[in-house]
């Protein structure tokens, strides 16, 4: 009982001190008909291949042709805590669970889309231990380990559509096993024969699925795999259930290992204050000092990931992707000016006149003309003047530590209307 409500307190806290919003994203894509793919990412925080593949499904793919429902967070707490589950398995709660559980709503809300009539077929993700193999082999590939295979809890099920379970998962095999990176990484069929009476297997979301009348399916990567690799079998496999069930999909990266490195990785943001600063992830900095916060408010934050989010603790402020930490914001409190207007620079000669919240590339220089609304701030721009406005910049000229990424290429220009921060601008000098 002291552990449970340890447990509760803790939950507490964390959503009061942090002020953070936990609950899963429904990504919907496609056209809505009665022939739904539900895919399910993070039931585990501790398996990011699963939920690093719903995430890409869900912002690097165009369904073209169906109906695809996507939850790529639905342990959102468990992912950012790199933990199983804090709150014990979460895919052990579907038989029964207590209404004082901290999980009981989040359990209740996948219910509802697991039942919703349009869902015909469901695909958790996750990433499993070693390799499974039919027999033994050795310690690492055996039928004790879960990596690398496609679960069905029986054979078959009784309802009108995908009810053949074997004989969908073993197109499924079949098909990743057709384009494997290395022939270790092997796929199989796993029946676990939940409905033969397996007492543990039977408080699954899959065997609660199939007992609403759902063809559901796990499918698992092997943790011994880097996580894009892992990332690059799931999407083989969900790219085969889309095909089984008629769905048309655009893909916005080759189906490779490093093209699926690089869509992990590149082009990931996040923006605050309805655009007035936006931060490129990509190698950002582990630390940055004296970041403009929104006095007295939680963060306000729009992310190109549903993975992504903000804690605070203190004066600290942590950007996660998934269960990665990517940067820490120390906390420079501002009263906020809501202008939204444009400023003009001099990128290599040449005018632009942009808007806060922009990145802008420069070759050689920069020069911020002068705006008499604004006092100009670029961090790490020492001028004994105290002026920061109709100076040509130079990379050299701004200390190198005060880059917001790790190459020193990308540097803040910072604007306030007397005391109140307006808006931020940066610049990224091109590599050479």
């Amino acid at each position: 009982m002291l552990k449970l409500y340890k447990l509760l307190l803790a939950l507490v806290l964390t959503t009061a001190i942090y002020g953070n919003d936990f609950n899963f994203d429904l990504i919907k894509k496609g056209v809505d008909d009665n022939n739904t793919l539900l895919v399910i990412g993070g039931i585990q925080g501790d398996e990011p291949g699963g939920f690093i593949s719903a995430s890409l499904l869900a912002t690097h793919y165009e369904i073209t042709k169906g109906s695809v429902w996507i939850v790529p967070n639905l342990n959102f707490y468990s992912i950012i805590q790199r933990s199983r589950g804090p709150h014990g398995d979460m895919n052990r709660k579907f038989a029964a669970l207590s209404k004082s559980d901290p999980e009981y709503e989040t359990i209740q809300r996948i219910k509802s889309y697991i039942k919703d009539e349009s869902v015909k077929l469901i695909v958790n993700l996750h990433d499993g231990s070693g390799y499974y193999r039919p027999k033994y082999e050795d310690n690492l590939h055996s039928p004790r380990r879960w990596g690398q295979c496609s679960i069905v809890d029986q054979t078959t099920i009784n309802v009108p559509v995908y009810g053949n379970l074997k004989k969908i998962a073993d197109e499924v095999v079949s098909y990743v096993n057709e384009h494997l990176l290395k022939a270790e990484h092997k796929y199989h069929l796993h029946n676990t024969r939940t409905v033969e009476g397996d007492k543990e297997m039977e408080k699954t979301l899959t065997y609660y699925a199939i007992n609403e009348g759902k063809a559901a399916f796990g499918n698992e990567a092997s943790k011994s795999l880097a996580t894009h690799k892992r990332t690059y079998y799931h999407l083989l496999a969900l790219e085969k259930y889309m095909d089984i069930m008629g769905i048309e999909y655009k893909r916005k990266f080759k189906m490779t290992s490093s093209g699926i490195y690089a869509a992990i990785n590149n082009d990931i943001y996040i923006s605050l204050y309805d655009g007035k600063i936006k931060l490129p992830l990509n190698k950002i900095r582990g630390f940055l000092k004296y970041f403009p916060i929104k006095k007295g408010q939680i963060v306000d934050f729009k992310a190109s990931n549903p993975l992504m989010m903000i804690v605070k603790k203190g004066n600290i402020y942590t950007i996660h992707y998934g269960n990665r930490r990517l940067s820490k914001l120390k906390a420079d409190y501002q009263d906020y000016d809501e202008n939204k207007a444009k400023v003009n620079f001099l990128i290599d000669g040449i005018h632009k006149e942009v808007s806060f919240g922009s990145i802008v590339d420069a070759e050689k220089s920069f020069l911020v003309q002068h705006n008499p609304s604004f006092r100009v701030n670029v961090i790490g721009f020492t001028n004994k003047a105290k002026i920061e406005t109709d100076i040509v910049i130079v990379q050299k000229d701004i200390a190198k530590k005060y880059s917001i990424d790790k190459r020193g290429s990308i540097y803040r220009v910072e604007y306030y209307n007397k005391d109140k921060f307006a808006g931020m601008v940066l610049v990224k000098f091109q590599s050479k």
